[in-house]
């Protein structure tokens, strides 16, 4: 049953990201060109999605525990570290060059544009390496090279 609605929540979330046009790359890169063709639209899904779920989630906390789990799975880590900085300036840059955050770039995998067949193997060749160095102990809890 959690297998069906995790599947039914993606599927929710996937055709609202085509909807709202955040799997064409070309939509988002004009909203990060400030200087060029700008186009707001996107702050627009941004708020929306943001106070859906801000009201879901006041919602949700009253409750007990989650409908399909016992207990609630609450990060425990609150800091804000280097390598929690590094890793959303990667995001950034890589969202700000290829037009794609991980969920949009999946939804847009079944219309084989190029940038789409270029970006997802990339994304989890990045994701690869990046398990590699953690699992290495490369970086030490500081996110610095040891």
């Amino acid at each position: 049953m959690r297998i069906l609605w995790g599947f039914l929540s993606g599927l929710v979330f996937g055709l609202g990201l085509v909807i709202s046009g955040m799997a064409d790359p070309a939509k988002v890169l004009n909203f990060l060109d400030l200087a060029g063709s700008w186009d707001p639209s996107l702050a627009f899904v941004m708020g929306g999605a943001t106070v859906t779920a801000f009201i879901g989630y006041r919602l949700v906390w009253r409750r007990p525990a989650p409908v399909l789990d016992q207990t609630f799975d609450i990060p425990r880590n609150r800091s804000i570290d280097r390598p929690l900085l590094t890793g959303a300036a990667l995001f950034g840059i890589g969202w700000g060059i290829g037009g794609f955050c991980p969920g949009p770039a999946w939804t847009a995998l079944p219309l084989l544009a190029p940038g789409t067949l270029i970006f997802v193997p990339m994304m989890l060749v990045g994701l690869w390496i990046g398990g590699r160095i953690k699992a290495a102990g490369l970086l030490d809890a500081k996110g610095t090279a040891t």
